[in-house]
């Protein structure tokens, strides 16, 4: 079975001032620049053949490139408890319309449809223990900012996960023009 999700990568300006932000918060697993990623939409386990029919359904999308800034930052939750830390991207309405798109060109491909709200973001840490500190870096970190960038691909990836967490494969890549 394959992991799979599909996904943007910040250039490599944007990856470098988040992963300067990383830091502070005990047990907080921080995300390596090779993670850093918006995620589009999550396709989940699948056999080869599901993923080549994802891969190909992919491949019929056609989208302009969408240019967004990083804007704040904010935590996931479950139950109460914080289980991520995020930044947050804006406009948000050029990728939730592009998750749209991808989400439907799945559906066709037999795909299960997507049943969760969207919110993009990019996932700075994850949490397996609470901390006071994760509120004081939301605090510290409230008015992140960058200046505009432009997405001009989008990828799908494949998650590896191990011992380690994550690691992300970029297995096609497609352009948005």
């Amino acid at each position: 079975m394959l992991r799979l999700f599909v996904g943007l990568r910040p250039p490599a300006p944007i990856r470098a001032q988040l992963c300067a932000l990383m830091g502070g918060i005990p047990g907080a697993r921080w995300q390596e620049d090779d993670q850093i990623h918006i995620t589009l939409r999550f396709i989940g386990d699948v056999d080869e053949r599901a993923a080549e029919d994802a891969a190909l359904a992919l491949s019929a999308v056609h989208w302009p490139p969408i240019e967004v800034a990083l804007d704040g930052v904010g935590t996931f939750d479950s139950r109460g408890r914080i289980n991520a830390l995020w930044a947050g991207v804006r406009p948000k309405e050029g990728l939730a319309a592009l998750h749209r798109k991808i989400d439907q060109a799945l559906v066709r491909a037999g795909q299960p449809p997507e049943r969760r709200a969207y919110l993009p973001h990019i996932t700075l840490a994850r949490m397996n223990t609470p901390s006071e500190a994760v509120a004081r870096f939301v605090e510290a970190h409230a008015g992140l900012a960058s200046p505009a960038f432009t997405l001009e691909h989008f990828y799908l990836f494949e998650s590896h996960l191990g011992h380690e967490g994550a690691r992300y494969e970029a297995v096609e890549r497609y352009s948005l023009t």
